[in-house]
């Protein structure tokens, strides 16, 4: 199978994953209890007022006519507008874009400065104590939950100590640097990265000790090879061997894992944005949640499948670029 035709293929299986979640989501609406009108009018409006309503938006139609005319809305980027303030959905989806993805690249960011390093360090110095706390470290990171890390971290370092703010977003990465390029003031981007460092290490957690776990096993896998053995006997320093030969053959699987994770740190920040008051797209998720604001729900859960299905697509070329022997499998 040549490239352009894996190409093809992952990116006709993404298109029917989209598919799925729209599907989805429509039915989940269309089986949730209460009545939209309700979100746009007062309940005690007289019938003849909340008939008209359902009728201007499209509530009076068959379910199939619905789902037909929001597909169609879709594939021209019309996702509808929000019960609950008018607002087009669209625009409210990606006004909310930068901020989670400032969070997901920052808790990735994260788990590749602290668990490459880690992993390295275990694998090298198996079966001592350096080797014994990085697995602790990755058992702890897995196993505990981001609400509870995000709840305690604000205890303790916010409340207790006054180290970092407790929540909110006041300045975004791009506007702090353009500050700091038109200005040459640093305070807008210490401000924003004072208020990303807590949930950056929340998000990052689990990553961290996901990536800590890969290193070290690809690590020992890689230094048991013959390769490594020839290169000692040339007399070539250790430290060499471990970083520009074993590191690097470890890279390709976690480059893998560092990609797909992007995504699932996307869809997995809504708690983490919750936790912190962080205005990315987990907040206006849950807040549509609380309002049974539907067409907001879908928005979001839409662009999140979107954003899942083409990182898994660009990770899988690069891999399948990096690793020609993965297309003909």
């Amino acid at each position: 199978m040549s490239l352009a035709k894996f190409l093809i293929k992952r990116t006709l299986q993404g298109i029917f994953v989209v598919w799925g979640v729209v599907t989805i989501t429509f039915g989940l609406r269309a089986i949730a209890p209460g009545d939209p009108v309700d979100l746009i009018v007062d309940p005690a409006t007289s019938p003849e007022i909340r008939q008209q309503v359902r009728e201007e938006m499209g509530l009076d139609q068959p379910l199939l006519i619905q789902y037909i005319e929001y597909l169609q809305g879709i594939l021209v980027g019309d996702l509808g507008f929000s019960y609950q303030s008018r607002r087009d959905v669209t625009t409210m989806v990606i006004e909310r874009v930068p901020a989670t993805l400032e969070l997901a690249i920052a808790a990735t960011i994260v788990a590749i400065v602290i668990a490459i390093p880690l992993g390295v360090i275990s694998a090298t110095r198996r079966h001592e104590p350096s080797d014994y706390g990085a697995t602790m470290f990755s058992l702890v990171g897995i196993s505990t939950p981001n609400f509870w890390l995000g709840i305690m971290l604000i205890l303790v370092l916010s409340v207790q100590f006054g180290l970092f703010p407790v929540s909110e977003r006041p300045v975004g990465f791009v506007e702090a640097v353009t500050v700091l390029v038109t200005t040459g003031y640093f305070n807008d981007l210490i401000t924003w990265f004072r208020h990303m460092t807590l949930p950056a290490l929340t998000l990052g957690t689990y990553f961290t000790a996901l990536i800590t776990r890969l290193t070290r096993s690809g690590m020992v896998d890689e230094l048991g090879k013959p390769y490594v053995t020839a290169t000692e006997a040339k007399g070539l320093p250790s430290v060499l061997i471990r970083y520009k030969h074993v590191l690097r053959n470890t890279m390709i699987p976690i480059i893998t894992v560092l990609g797909l994770q992007l995504g699932t740190l996307i869809g997995g920040a809504v708690i983490t944005e919750w936790v912190f008051d962080w205005p990315g797209l987990g907040t206006r998720l849950i807040n549509a949640l609380y309002a049974g604001d539907w067409p907001v729900i879908q928005g979001v859960l839409i662009f999140i499948g979107i954003g899942f299905v083409v990182i898994n697509i660009v990770v899988d070329s690069l891999y399948a670029y990096l690793n020609p022997r993965v297309v003909d499998e």
